[in-house]
């Protein structure tokens, strides 16, 4: 009984750490896996669990980007600690929106939109949105090809897009990362600066989800818990240095692709079952 709890805790880990960086929303992979994979615990714990397991998948972008991120480094000049500082004053400014929108309106968007029609239609409609703008700006040079040409106001505005993420299915990183584009930010600086700003969005959130459940936990929900995060962790740098990768030679349409076929399973599975 444990065994398989735990199994089941790595399985959706190993999903989550796919799919919180790529832009193809963990939420719309999560509500399928849950059709055959489900959590023989309580819909209490269940709940936090699949916020909190985010937080394994965040502390990956903290390991691979923690020179960059760090104003502390002793082996950086003081130019580079300042601009460093700079970075997370843009990164505090972006996550302004999904504070002020996003984190009152978490619990209600569960409640009210968290549903498979819901998702499948986010799904597919930010897929169009890759193709269509991927399609408008492949000729176009980007303005903002470095975190020092990213004003205040466009960390602002990108995180308004972000904060569209509270409809399931949208992916918070497809949001910032299709805002950012539109914006005229590169390819990566649009993913990377979509990486940060979940650091304090993440923690926060995963901070209130522990809360609201408490902390007494049984060992078996301590186990699970603690499977899913190191799984989510572990797999999250390997996609992470993937997605990297990938976007020196390619854009993001074949996500749009993939997001607008996912959607259309979602959307024929729930309504034929």
């Amino acid at each position: 009984m444990e065994f398989m709890e735990i199994l089941k805790a790595i399985i959706l880990g190993i999903v989550e750490g796919i799919t919180e960086w790529l832009p193809i929303s963990s939420t719309g992979h999560m509500i399928l896996v849950e059709e055959f994979i489900q959590l023989n615990l309580s819909q209490a714990f269940k709940e936090m669990f699949f916020y909190v397991i985010q937080l394994g998948a965040i502390l990956a972008v903290v390991v691979i980007y923690f020179h960059k991120l760090n104003p502390f480094s002793p082996s950086k000049t003081k130019e580079e600690k300042t601009q460093t500082w700079d970075i997370w004053k843009k990164v505090v400014i972006g996550c302004i929106p999904a504070a002020v929108i996003g984190l009152p309106l978490n619990d209600w968007a569960d409640e009210n939109l968290l549903n498979a029609t819901v998702v499948a239609l986010a799904l597919i409609i930010y897929g169009i949105l890759f193709i269509v703008i991927e399609n408008k700006h492949k000729d176009r040079e980007p303005n903002i090809t470095d975190f020092s040409q990213l004003t205040y106001m466009k960390a602002f505005q990108i995180g308004l897009f972000q904060a569209l993420s509270i409809i399931p299915g949208t992916s918070r990183s497809g949001s910032s990362i299709l805002g950012s584009i539109v914006l005229g930010t590169s390819r990566f600086i649009a993913t990377e600066f979509s990486f940060f700003m979940s650091i304090p969005i993440m923690f926060g959130i995963s901070f209130l989800k522990i809360i609201k459940f408490g902390f007494d936990f049984s060992s078996l929900e301590f186990a699970v818990l603690l499977s899913g995060m190191l799984t989510a962790f572990l797999v999250s740098i390997v996609v992470i240095k993937f997605l990297i990768g990938y976007l020196k030679q390619n854009d993001f349409k074949a996500f749009g692709w993939y997001r607008i076929i996912l959607g259309a399973v979602v959307l024929i599975y729930f309504l034929i079952f």
